[in-house]
């Protein structure tokens, strides 16, 4: 129960009022902890309720703030504007009760109007690093009497470039008392060095290894011959499965609208979402998707992240993400708080080593699927190694490579030393070896 955290009765008036009643494992966890004013570290699955579990301590330690604000206290950095867009929608039903007030400055919106809202001084500000800095560097931002700062999806946003604007934005916060910094996934090397930079004696919560992340979630793969042969399944599996809502990842913007354009014309109700798509077409999509106007969504990675949509329960990579830590939050858009839900792999020959790597990154294997109504020939590797990638086949040697070898013996000419007698022959064609006299005229 949510009464066993010292919370503030306000927070728990609209915890109530949301019907929560039980925490789920990563708010249980880091609730506590974080309420004692503890930096944490924590690693949780996508839709694993990670939102309240660092907004809920947040608004604790505001709840009692006059009415009449002054400054900012409270920073959440998010890699996205969808994801800060849903932060934002959170935090403003758990503060209902409350005096509370939220902003938000992401790109993709009018800079006039949000440096309007900033001298309003919001309590709580929520935004994407690259906006944030550029309302800093215009001298629209103060963040010197910040108190906590939350950095969500911290891994996606060193993926995407953001660690120096991260940790500038925290050293500009050098008031603050906590830092809460959570992922989906435990990141590399550069996620240490930020851990190690913004954190003081933090502690480390691990809620889920990264193969245990999406267990609500059947992960399927199924060959196909080329893309052409792709889309046939996808059009396939859009007609045959049973969903209520769909999403469609590819890598690139161009295979995005390519897809689209075919769904459209068999009359199935699509929306596409990529980096070309201007703020208000993206809003558009993710609505029509969340209000049911729409049952696909065909996105690049972009929407990878903060898409929170009720009923959305199946996933389908066209293209294999590049990395295992994308495959986990792109498949993290289904299987949502307990839910089950299906994620599909579309494999051809060039995709199953990126496959096999996936594979290996989540100490799993993928459940083999054929579909007969649109089965192909290619059916994966002839010969797979130990790690589960193609074998590849010894080239034989050719004539090619014997000629080279023949060229690479050959002893360079030797240069005439100075002085010497010319051994060129008279028609300048080719040297002269040295030759016996000639036989005496007889």
């Amino acid at each position: 129960m949510f009464s066993q955290f010292a919370l503030h009765e306000r927070l728990l008036k609209a915890v109530a009022a949301l019907n929560f009643v039980e925490p789920t494992p990563v708010q249980a966890a880091a609730i506590p902890l974080a309420l004692q004013g503890r930096d944490l570290r924590v690693t949780a699955k996508t839709g694993s309720g990670k939102t309240a579990a660092f907004m809920l301590p947040v608004l604790n330690r505001l709840v009692d703030l006059k009415q009449s604000r002054v400054e900012i206290r409270a920073l959440v950095l998010l890699p996205t504007r969808e994801l800060a867009q849903q932060t934002l929608k959170e935090i403003e039903r758990f503060a209902q009760f409350t005096y509370i007030k939220a902003g938000m400055i992401t790109g993709g919106e009018d800079f006039k109007e949000q440096a309007a809202m900033l001298r309003k001084v919001p309590d709580i500000l929520v935004g994407t690093p690259g906006r944030m800095l550029e309302h800093l560097n215009a001298g629209n931002l103060h963040l010197e009497h910040v108190q906590a700062v939350v950095l969500d999806e911290a891994d996606r946003m060193l993926d995407m470039g953001f660690s120096e604007d991260v940790e500038r934005l925290c050293n500009e916060c050098a008031n603050r008392e906590q830092t809460l910094l959570f992922s989906a996934t435990t990141g590399g090397a550069g996620l240490r060095d930020m851990i190690g930079k913004v954190l003081k004696d933090p502690e480390h919560l691990m809620l889920n290894t990264v193969s245990q992340l999406n267990d609500g979630t059947r992960q399927q793969i199924i060959t196909a011959d080329h893309n052409q042969h792709k889309e046939q399944i996808v059009q396939w599996l859009l007609a045959n499965e049973t969903y209520q809502k769909a999403i469609i990842f590819t890598n690139t913007r161009v295979m995005a609208d390519r897809i689209y354009g075919h769904l459209v014309a068999k009359d199935i109700k699509a929306f596409v979402l990529h980096g070309d798509k201007d703020q208000k077409d993206r809003k558009l999509a993710i609505e029509r998707l969340k209000q049911g106007g729409a049952k696909v969504l065909v996105a690049t990675d972009v929407a990878a992240r903060g898409l929170d949509v009720d009923g959305l329960d199946l996933v389908i990579n066209f293209d294999m993400p590049r990395s295992g830590d994308e495959y986990v939050h792109r498949i993290g858009r289904t299987g949502r708080a307990g839910n089950e839900g299906l994620a599909v792999s579309l494999i051809c020959h060039g995709d199953w080593n990126l496959m096999s790597s996936i594979e290996r990154y989540l100490k799993q294997s993928f459940e083999r699927r054929t579909i007969k109504e649109v089965k192909g020939t290619y059916t994966g590797p002839k010969k797979v190694k130990a790690s589960g990638k193609a074998a590849g086949v010894k080239k034989k040697k050719t004539d090619k490579k014997t000629d080279k070898k023949v060229v690479a013996k050959r002893k360079p000419t030797a240069k005439p030393k100075p002085n010497a007698p010319s051994l060129v022959s008279q028609d300048g064609m080719a040297p002269l070896k040295k030759r016996k006299p000639a036989p005496a005229a007889e």
